[in-house]
């Protein structure tokens, strides 16, 4: 299926304990391959743009090589395999990806990963390097300070497959037998032609900073309604993204 391409989605967010709240929040994602990204026609370059800075440790000249770096020190050689990305680009010089998917074939033949790049509202980043199932899905433990409300504990439990004429996503939180919440993207794949991603623009201006707000105005309604805010722990940054 060809890239890039654009998938208009709805992203929800629903808490369900210890208070219940719904985050509704419709945007649009890039899939791309990150060896031939868009070439858009110059005004449109001004809105869309992918910067290997914005990803990963930040430091590498290329998203592919970013990528490969952590995985080599997760013991994967990338090599020239295929991978494709699903993420906001930035836009007029801000970008803010809570979670960047890679879909990923290492040319080691190790099998399929998907690295879920996750990003916080404090400027930190962590990556999980999955082997999904048959299904798509894969559990993993949480180590990453995310949301003030809940701690890092607990585990993901996470379908994430490769999307195609349809975008379906979901990431669970597992803790003590529950799940407090719960994540999804629901979406249905455009071709990024010119005059679809202007009316994309048009439609979701300021998409990432829109992200950012939503986000952050959602966290200000659970502190007053009563959730206390749980300490941030020190950082400590992921081999491959020093």
């Amino acid at each position: 299926m060809s890239v890039p391409a654009l998938y208009p989605c709805e992203i929800v967010h629903v808490r369900g304990r210890p208070v219940r709240h719904t985050l509704r929040h419709r945007t649009f994602l890039w899939f791309v391959d990150v060896d031939h990204l868009p070439r858009l026609p110059l005004p449109l370059r001004l809105l869309v743009r992918f910067d290997p800075r914005d990803h990963f440790a930040g430091t590498a000249p290329t998203l592919r090589e970013g990528l490969a770096r952590l995985l080599d020190a997760q013991g994967v050689r990338l090599g020239d395999g295929r991978v494709r990305m699903l993420a906001h680009a930035r836009v007029l010089g801000h970008v803010f990806n809570p979670l960047t998917l890679y879909w990923c074939t290492p040319a080691d033949g190790s099998g399929e990963r998907v690295v879920a790049e996750v990003h916080n509202t404090y400027s930190e980043r962590h990556c999980y390097v999955l082997r999904p199932e048959d299904s798509g899905a894969a559990r993993v433990a949480k180590e990453f300070y995310v949301s003030p409300f809940f701690p890092v504990d607990g585990h993901y439990r996470m379908r994430l497959p490769e999307p195609d004429g349809r975008l379906d996503l979901t990431v669970h939180l597992e803790r003590d037998g529950t799940r407090p919440f719960t994540a999804t993207v629901r979406g249905h794949r455009r071709a990024a032609t010119a005059p679809r991603v202007l009316g994309a623009m048009l439609r979701h201006p300021w998409s990432t900073l829109a992200v950012s707000a939503a986000i952050r105005l959602h966290g200000i309604r659970l502190l007053l309604r009563g959730l206390p805010v749980l300490p941030r722990p020190r950082h400590r940054v992921q081999k491959g993204l020093e």
